[in-house]
This record gives C-alpha cells, structure tokens and sequence, in this order.
C-alpha cells in the first residue's frame, strides 16, 4: 500500500528522511482492527519522529500520522484516539502509553491497525477531513483548556502563537465556551485570522495584555515563556503542551511563579472520553477545526514543508 515514512533519522533537516512509496499492508491482531484511511492531518509529532524524538533508528522505516478519520471493517465512519495503550486495551502487560508512530505504523497510508478500543464513531456533521484534525491538536487543546486550565465561561484566557494546530484549536474552543480569549503572533495576517475565529483581541509576540489572565495555552515554549508568566493573574494557571521554538527559556521566572503562586501545568494529548466529549461539542455547536490545505497523500512533502516553515494557519490534511 502507498505511504508517507520516516527512512531515516535526520535530527538537522527531518525531510530528508521522509520517504513515499510502498509499504506492507497492516497485519491482523488480537484485539486490534484495520481502518481504511479516508483523511489523515499532520501534526508536529510527525517532525520530530524524523528529528529522532521518540522513536529509534531500530524501529525504521515507520509510517508517519496520528490522527486519521476513515471507514472500519463493517464500513462504519469512525475516528481513531492515537494513544495507544491508555487503559492497556490491545497492548501487552506493562507497556506504557505511547502515541501512534512511536510503537506502532501510522496513519499516512491506505490502512492502519489500532487498538479496536481507540475506535469511536464519527459524527455525520463532520467531514472525515475535519474529523482528522481532532485527534491530536484539538484533543490537546479541548484538554488544556476544560481539563487542566479549568476555566468556565466568563474567564480570561492567552493562547501563544496563533496558527499552530493547538493554539488555533484553543482559540475556536474557548470562544465557543464562552471564554475571554487572547491571542499572540509574530504574524498580522495570523493575528486578523484569530480575531475572525472569535479572539476577543490580539497582540504581537511579547506585547503587554490590558489585563492579567486566568490562564494560558503555551505550545511555542522558550520565545514565549516569560511573557506567558507574567501574563497571568495571581494565582493563575500555565498549561504548557509543546515547545516548539525550544525547551530552555532564558528566564524562567521562578520568582514570579513562587511569589504570585501561580500553577504550571504539563499537558500531553487526551483520553478517549475527551476526545468523544470533543467530537459531540463540535457536532453540537457546529465547530468545524480550522484546515489551512487539503493535499492528496502522494503530495505530503508539500505539507511537511508548509508545516517545517511555519506557514500555516490551521491544519493541513492529507486525504487518502
């Protein structure tokens, strides 16, 4: 079956390990089931599985993707929760959790094997194109704002770097719960983009908030990081779920933290239970996830590229 891969770990230029071409189709399983791939989306995972973070040289050549919507073997829609192993469901004793791609062949080809427990059903109000997006970037961003930020309707909340998956996610989600949603970016065009998706206002990177809020939504890490702590109101909470403009801020603001008693709180994907309360609030509320492009599967390098350079606003998608 055709397949976007890593051959190779290349920690500089991760593209040069990206491979497209044919790989084995899955295997059946105890406890597993085969899903026909409809759309799959791209997620910064996908990047640094081929810088090496992860995954091992032994486990190569491996299929990228986390996230796909498509039809199980009885021809039902369906959607797939990527972390595998959660709640021990298809996986020997004692493995730990491990999100699809590090353990396990992923979703950029025509077929991939999961677990049948991190199978839910799809809702008809979405396209499998907008049902791919949600299993990583908008599970990460429903579970930073609901689950770990904890804030109800009426709180304020900054989301760092519009564009990205899980910050545009944080911003169509919290406007649609009633949030008072900030947001920052380097970029004007991203900055008009988050005011459109229901920002109350937004700021360049940096900039100085007209007040403190109750919380905030941190993926870029090192550039942003201390403008995020002192962003917060007294006793306010830092989710942090990615880092992807590095991991070793220049500060990092202990003082503030400790003094203000401010929270900082590390946020990795979301459960199964999540991910259905996500799919049936953007069914009920007619959310659609943000998608920059939509390519076939054979183009996929064009969506790496696209991803690598920053140059996105929302996801990109790749359909099968």
């Amino acid at each position: 079956m055709f397949a976007a891969y890593a051959a190779r770990i290349d920690r500089d230029q991760p593209l040069n390990g990206l491979e497209l071409g044919d790989r084995p189709a899955p295997q059946a399983r105890p406890g597993w089931t085969t899903v026909t791939v409809k759309a799959a989306s791209l997620n910064h995972h996908d990047l640094w599985t081929l810088r090496g973070v992860g995954i091992t040289e032994d486990t190569l050549p491996m299929i990228l993707g986390c996230d796909a919507a498509g039809l199980d073997a009885d021809g039902n829609e369906v959607v797939l929760h990527s972390v595998i192993g959660q709640t021990g469901h298809g996986v020997g004793p004692g493995e730990p959790r491990s999100i699809l791609t590090e353990r396990y062949q992923g979703t950029f080809a025509e077929q991939v094997t999961v677990p049948t427990w991190n199978v839910l059903p799809k809702p008809k109000e979405l396209s499998f194109e907008e049902a791919a997006c949600l299993p990583t970037a908008w599970l990460t961003a429903y579970r930073m704002l609901f689950t770990n930020a904890g804030v109800r309707p009426g709180d304020s909340v900054l989301v760092q770097g519009a564009g990205g998956g899980v910050a545009t996610a944080a911003i169509v989600l919290g406007a649609a719960a009633g949030l008072r949603v900030f947001a920052t970016s380097r970029d004007e065009t991203k900055r008009k983009r988050a005011l459109e998706l229901g920002a109350e206002a937004v700021f360049a990177a940096g900039e100085r908030l007209p007040q403190r809020v109750d919380a905030v939504i941190e993926t870029v890490g090192a550039a942003t990081w201390s403008h995020s702590v002192k962003s917060l109101r007294p006793g306010g909470t830092l989710v942090i779920s990615g880092a992807t403009s590095g991991f070793t801020p220049k500060s990092g603001e202990l003082n503030r933290i400790f003094f203000l008693e401010l929270k900082i709180v590390g946020s990795t994907m979301g459960t199964k239970e999540e991910l259905a309360g996500l799919l049936s609030f953007c069914a009920a509320k007619g959310i659609r996830p943000v998608i920059d492009s939509t390519l076939p599967l054979d183009r996929a390098r064009e969506g790496f590229e696209k991803m690598a350079q920053g140059e996105l606003f929302g996801k990109v998608v790749l359909t099968v």
